[in-house]
């Protein structure tokens, strides 16, 4: 039986495995076949990533390139579907290879069933990539 039954259950506990870097276990809240999308990534950067090891290859090096420290401005919408939620917020930190500041602004669309993540649209700032240190799509995800 998952513990997190809701979207929104998931989700917040998603940002505290991201905050712990916690790759696996954030990997982990992730259906099979889930899919998870970037509307506004820039050339060269993917666009789509389909299935729990295409998300994993993506996000394994995440911690390595941004130190996370927090969520404030988190707001989580619901939506007429009971398994989708609509969050705002943004992540702060600093990026690791420069130490400058991090601070990004996300809305997202998220799917839920059964405990795991099966959709999640995100939609970031894809002028932020241009900073030094922002790249941890690494080559096998771009």
């Amino acid at each position: 039986m998952p513990t997190h039954t809701s979207p929104e259950a998931l989700y917040r506990h998603s940002l505290r495995l991201l905050l712990d870097k916690d790759i696996a276990g954030w990997v982990g809240l992730w259906a099979e076949d889930g899919v998870m999308e970037f509307p506004f990534a820039p050339p060269g950067w993917p666009g789509r990533l389909e299935g729990r090891d295409a998300i994993a290859a993506y996000m394994r090096d995440y911690p390595d390139h941004i130190d996370l420290h927090d969520f404030p401005d988190l707001r989580i919408h619901r939506t007429t579907s009971p398994q989708t939620i609509v969050v705002e917020m943004r992540g702060v930190g600093r990026l690791v290879e420069t130490g400058a500041p991090f601070d990004m602004t996300y809305i997202a669309v998220v799917s839920a069933q059964d405990g795991h993540f099966t959709s999640y649209r995100d939609y970031w700032n894809p002028l932020a990539v241009q900073q030094p240190g922002l790249d941890f799509a690494g080559d096998g995800a771009r």
